[in-house]
């Protein structure tokens, strides 16, 4: 042998050697973590959170930026999809072992400019396993990894479970992950009923999913699409024509992304979300590892009725608009004395604001930032209309004036035996105001609501009945302590105790808590497990402290839960992603007996008398309810409108004010049993429509078998006294000024904010014609038949069932 061909043979077997040991190298890790075969045999797709209402409607999500996954199987994925995504990307996907050779060679020496040589597994492989190195040294090594990983991932799937795999991790674009949310996103509707031009748009993204973003580059898009198309004519899955006459097809995109406004509840599932954190902090994985909300694709199962949602929602905004008309036809809101006092709100508004911190990181000083405030700017703004917005041009320092103006309100209802929330409106729009006024955190001056709680107390523990006499007159306790502060509203005459509850008494009320004692009524709101501590002072008595609407729903779970204490609870379940339960939730952990059942049903009876003749006069005959009960509540000023009320099934409790105190309605219908009892009103009467609910109007409260003297199951109102004063609660009387209206249609329906994720959540008929999957040369692709069974089958993504249990899926 010539020295020549000798040295030739060294060299080769000496690269042959370096290359064998190279990818040995790369195998063990040496050039970086290797994915062991248990994370090969069970890749983890980051994927969504769901939450899910009571019925199993989706509500909305938590995610990660490039998290927002929902994994689909591979029967649900239409074939026109994995037609156009392996003429595109892999045409010889299935004759290959996860590495195309001629692909390859074909990409090194034209260097790429036909293509790269990455398969779908290699792509699958650097999309489960690694992100993509910018460094080219670096890339190369990169690459032979996923060489490696192609292969091993060849030998534990099928080619549809890589395919499925695939369509479920690959982004697509405005950072819409996985096929399944690119269709909802994209077209409205499941992955299953995607037509070829449609499919052919999507799997055209991947390649680049800036660039051929059909919203922001539309021509590219197109192109983009019209050669997935022509790839698919090129492998057999359509003919000439077909192509042709789908490439002159314009798009058509029914667009809707998904994202923390999108769905029902926004207010709530931002409560949820805070919770769930508290919750999967004590929750381990079998490895003993964490939950991820953002991550793992965990399923929350909620205790909301999606119908009592929507209906809460259109309640709240029948009358809120009502009540803003109401609150700036008022002198003081119309040429802005509201503000006398109170510039310093203002002020930290505007250092709190996106405008201010935006052009403070650009360079401005403060006084050029103040001095933008005060030039008009075309902007658009919350009102009271179909979009909940408006464009205008104003000062964005009157912006933050406009803003702060506006009536906010909360709505939350639940079972009064289980506490289940079925429904929950934080305020009057999630997009504008995220703050919550429903939140256990978010605490107001409860008024007169409180009162039913201290005349519980009074016949649970002092014996009192509904025709007890008591005395409306002012109530000294000592050291000057005069409850109410004036006289003015007491009338000096002995009334039953069912009367001063119906009128809202306070000075009859002011005699009760003589009788109880304020440190023992103190006492009682920590016994039936109210969390705030509430100051011991006699004032209480007529609701000076301050409580959350959470609060007060737990406190009046005691009348409906008969005599049980019950905490609001939203979560009945929390699975896995494999649909494995790690936490349940019920009732019974949050029940707490309080008062006894027959003191419960005294009361319950009692404060039909509120809802029969007093401060909410008509409302059970308005809506025809053989028995349900109430109380109205009213804070000085009106500054804070309430109405809790109460029937056999369910319990609900509404307020309504100003983020600012001082912003109020100061006219008569600014109580409680004006501005906040429509809502609960307007509420029980879709309710009550709905048959499909279960909520019947004929259902009474069940008398305690313990109940036997006649006095106390009789009719409540005999016991409730006429009066001549107008049921105001304790709201003072101001009037009103000139109107000034920031409604754009006084008239105009305005909709739940709560809204179904995805427009064709219900099967419908899809006219379009669905071309049928076209045989390639050797192989079916995209056939509908589930993959047979192999190694290390990814069962969280196909579903497979037990042998043992065929109807059971893991």
């Amino acid at each position: 042998m010539r020295k020549s061909v000798r040295i030739f043979w060294q060299i080769f077997f000496i690269l042959f050697g370096l290359g064998i040991l190279t990818i040995l190298l790369a195998n063990w890790g040496v050039f970086g973590k290797m994915p062991s075969m248990e994370e090969l045999e069970n890749p983890t797709i980051t994927q969504a959170s769901e939450v899910l209402a009571a019925d199993g409607t989706p509500m909305g999500k938590y995610y990660l930026p490039n998290g927002n996954r929902s994994l689909v199987k591979y029967k649900d994925i239409s074939p026109n999809v994995i037609n156009a995504l392996v003429a595109t990307e892999d045409k010889r996907f299935y004759d290959h072992a996860g590495i195309d050779l001629k692909g390859t060679l074909r990409a090194i020496f034209l260097f790429g400019s036909e293509g790269g040589g990455s398969t779908i597994t290699q792509q699958l492989a650097l999309a489960l396993f690694n992100q993509r190195a910018s460094n080219k040294a670096v890339r190369v090594i990169q690459k032979l990894k996923e060489w490696i990983i192609s292969v091993k991932l060849e030998r534990n799937f099928t080619k549809e479970e890589i395919i499925a795999l695939y369509l479920n991790a690959v982004p697509f674009s405005d950072n819409v992950y996985g096929i399944r949310n690119a269709a909802k996103t994209w077209f409205q509707k499941e992955p299953d009923r995607l037509t070829v031009d449609e499919a052919a748009l999507l799997v055209g993204m991947i390649n680049g999913p800036g660039i051929y973003n059909p919203r922001r580059n539309p021509k590219l898009a197109m192109d983009r699409r019209n050669l997935v198309i022509a790839r698919m004519v090129e492998n057999n899955n359509l003919s000439a024509a077909e192509g042709q006459q789908l490439q002159a097809m314009p798009i058509k995109l029914n667009y809707k992304k998904i994202d923390e406004n999108t769905g029902y509840a926004p207010y709530f599932r931002d409560v949820l979300r805070d919770e769930l954190k508290s919750i999967l902090k004590d929750l381990k994985k079998p490895d003993g590892s964490s939950y991820s909300l953002y991550e793992d694709g965990l399923k929350i199962y909620t205790t909301i009725n999606p119908l009592m949602q929507q209906y809460a929602e259109e309640a709240v905004y029948a009358q809120v608009p009502n009540l803003q008309r109401a609150l700036v036809r008022q002198s003081f809101i119309k040429d802005g004395s509201v503000w006398k006092g109170h510039e310093n709100i203002l002020q930290r508004a505007m250092k709190e604001s996106d405008r201010w911190r935006n052009m403070a990181d650009d360079g401005f000083t403060d006084k050029e930032i103040r001095a933008s405030f005060f030039k008009k700017v075309p902007m658009k703004v919350f009102a009271w209309n179909a979009n909940k917005s408006k464009d205008t041009v104003m000062t964005p320092y009157d912006s933050i004036k406009y803003h702060r103006t506006m009536v906010q309100s909360a709505f939350m209802v639940m079972d009064p035996v289980t506490g289940e929330v079925r429904a929950w409106v934080g305020g009057i729009d999630f997009k504008t105001y995220k703050y919550d006024h429903a939140n256990i955190r978010t605490k107001r001056q409860v008024g007169s609501t409180i009162k039913p709680l201290l005349y519980a107390q009074a016949v649970d523990e002092r014996g009192m009945t509904p025709d007890s006499p008591v005395e409306d007159v002012q109530q000294d306790f000592g050291n000057g302590q005069l409850v109410p502060a004036t006289s003015r509203t007491c009338s000096g005459r002995t009334m039953t105790m069912a009367s001063a509850l119906a009128w809202s008494k306070n000075c009859a009320t002011a005699y009760i808590m003589k009788q109880v004692g304020t440190a023992q009524f103190v006492n009682f709101l920590q016994r039936i497990n109210i969390p705030t501590k509430v100051p011991n002072y006699p004032s209480i008595a007529l609701g000076s402290c301050e409580l959350s609407l959470f609060e007060m729903l737990w406190g009046y779970s005691i009348f409906g839960g008969r005599g049980f204490s019950t905490k609001p609870y939203f979560i009945s379940r929390i699975e896995d992603r494999n649909g494995n339960v790690i936490k349940r939730f019920d009732y019974s952990a949050n029940r707490k007996e309080a008062i006894s059942e027959a003191s419960a049903y005294i009361m319950t009876r009692m404060m039909q008398g509120v809802v029969d003749k007093g401060t909410a006069a008509g409302l059970r005959a308005r809506l025809g309810a053989a028995e349900m009960a109430g109380k109205t509540g009213t804070t000085n000023d009106n500054a804070d409108a309430w109405f809790m009320g109460f029937t056999p099934q369910l319990l609900a409790g509404v307020w309504v004010g100003c983020d600012d105190r001082f912003i109020r309605n100061d006219s008569k219908g600014g109580f409680g049993g004006e501005a906040a009892r429509p809502i609960w009103e307007a509420f029980f009467k879709k309710i009550y429509a709905d048959k499909s609910l279960g909520i019947n109007k004929d259902e009474k409260f069940p008398e305690p078998p313990s109940m036997d003297n006649e006095l106390l199951s009789a009719d409540p109102s005999m016991y409730v006294t006429s009066d001549s004063v107008t049921p105001t609660a304790e709201g003072e009387d101001a009037g009103v000024g000139t109107e000034q209206d920031y409604m754009q249609n006084n008239n105009e329906y305005i909709g739940p904010e709560s809204k179904p994720i995805m427009d064709e959540d219900k099967p419908q008929k899809d006219t379009t014609k669905k071309e049928p999957p076209k045989a390639t040369q050797g192989k079916p692709i995209g056939s509908q038949e589930e993959p047979k069974k192999k190694k290390g089958l990814f069962n969280r993504i196909f579903g497979k069932k037990d042998k043992k249990n065929p109807d059971q899926h893991p």
